[in-house]
């Protein structure tokens, strides 16, 4: 019998995460595993109307769970328009895709008058 020494190589990376595992966007994909149901209660029990829950007509994406701090900034048609273009092409049946979506706003040429101060 031969004798064979066995060697193990391990990398290791581990990081601290929030819960919900995502801040701004979570797609659900058709077919996912975790169904919109369930996920809805997940979010509202660790973050409370934190997150707006859009169902979508698609081939490929069934929900949309959006943070409440972006509909805040950005109507819901014009972020789906976004995601639409940009990333729904590119799910696959069944995932669940998160998406960070930071919006910049920028004001220009902004006039004041002294009664306004």
């Amino acid at each position: 019998m031969n004798e064979r020494s066995i060697k193990y190589s391990i990398n290791l990376n581990f990081e601290e995460i929030k819960l919900p595992p995502f801040q701004d966007i979570l797609i659900v994909g058709k077919n996912s595993t975790q169904g919109k149901i369930g996920l809805t209660k997940s979010f509202e029990m660790l973050i409370p109307n934190g997150f707006e829950t859009i169902d979508i007509i698609d081939e490929r994406v069934e929900t949309v769970f959006v943070n409440k701090h972006i509909l805040k900034k950005m109507p819901a048609e014009k972020v789906l328009e976004i995601l639409n273009k940009n990333v729904f092409p590119f799910i696959s049946d069944g995932e669940l895709i998160r998406v960070d979506f930071k919006i910049n706003i920028s004001i220009e040429n902004l006039e004041v008058t002294s009664s306004e101060l």
